[in-house]
């Protein structure tokens, strides 16, 4: 029954009779539930990794099962951190593919290719976004990793975003939660969100991007230099995948204006997302680019889980991480 939130049947069996039965040892539960002792010991040990079991405080050196609200509470909350590790690993995937794309295009630049259209320069890049946003019939969604905004950047998007609102086009705007500590950009996404823009933030994004009536997508050949060139894509299948990728950064993104949520361990979004790359072995310098933060707020974030977590290395913060269950156990 409990399969569905990662518990397999003989340690749920266990579980149960714990439950039930709070005073039995190995060899009760061997004789009232007719397991080998190793299936038993077994089931002990992924019900103790679950935090299933604690030690009784009445009976030194034994365990008991913890209550059903708190054991449910603990299975799902594993659960949802498997599925966002999932859900991001795809999201990456989905991401590699859109840039692999564009970096094929950038090495055949004399040959066409049909949905990909090559755009090389900024000026290039922004006549052809001049153009779509004129053509726009419906809807947008943007990512925008860049963090706080430049104030000639909010100047220069003000007029152009009111004229789409105006023209009743949907906006939807996925920025880096890092755009909260820069009260300008905070001022500006503000003012979006009173005319009509939908606004979420992430943690982290995967790529700049910009989708334009489900139909055609623009994004950089290179994150490292977004101005250098871009590709405008419109394949089916490549839009379908990007659509879709926008759709689950945006189901998981947090509506701003909310207050920042906090998970079950006590982490905002930016930390949980810190702590993973943490253990993913990210330099402090491509975490502060993930995140849109200076180098020492980066380094100022992990300094300050890793004394959170009582460890004294990345790598040692990596496993205190899976232990006390800020990240999901590694299959």
């Amino acid at each position: 029954m409990l399969a569905m939130l990662g518990l397999d049947r003989t340690s749920e069996t266990v579980y149960r009779a714990m439950l039930a039965r709070p005073q039995y040892g190995v060899a009760q539960l061997v004789q009232h539930l007719g397991l080998s002792e190793v299936a038993v010991r077994q089931a002990l040990d992924t019900l103790s990794e679950l935090a299933l079991l604690r030690p009784s405080h009445e009976r030194r050196g034994e365990l008991r099962a913890v209550s059903p609200d708190i054991g449910m509470e603990i299975l799902m909350s594993r659960q949802q951190a498997e599925l966002a590790a999932q859900q991001q690993r795809i999201e990456a995937s989905r991401a590699a593919a859109a840039q692999l794309i564009a970096e094929y295009a950038d090495l055949r630049p004399n040959t066409a290719h049909p949905g990909v259209e090559q755009l090389v320069g900024i000026d290039q890049i922004r006549d052809r976004l001049a153009t779509l946003t004129h053509e726009m019939r419906s809807e947008v969604m943007t990512f925008a990793p860049d963090g706080a905004h430049t104030a000639e950047s909010i100047d220069a998007a003000r007029p152009l975003n009111q004229s789409l609102l105006e023209r009743g086009i949907t906006m939807r705007t996925i920025y880096l939660e890092s755009l909260r500590n820069n009260q300008p950009t905070v001022d500006y996404v503000t003012w979006l969100a009173e005319r009509g823009g939908r606004v979420r933030t992430a943690p982290s994004l995967p790529t700049r991007m910009i989708i334009v009536d489900r139909a055609i997508a623009v994004i950089p050949v290179s994150d490292e230099d977004t101005a250098a060139a871009a590709v405008v894509l419109t394949g089916h299948g490549t839009l379908t995948a990007l659509c879709a990728l926008f759709e689950n950064v945006w189901s998981t993104a947090q509506p701003f204006g909310e207050s920042t949520r906090h998970n079950g361990s006590g982490l905002n979004p930016q930390e949980t997302t810190t702590i993973q790359l943490l253990a993913d072995g990210h330099t402090d310098d491509a975490i502060a680019k993930r995140l849109g933060v200076s180098p020492r707020t980066a380094r100022r974030l992990a300094t300050d889980l890793m004394e959170r977590l009582g460890a004294r290395s990345r790598f040692e913060a990596g496993v205190r991480a899976v232990q006390q269950g800020w990240l999901p156990h590694q299959r």
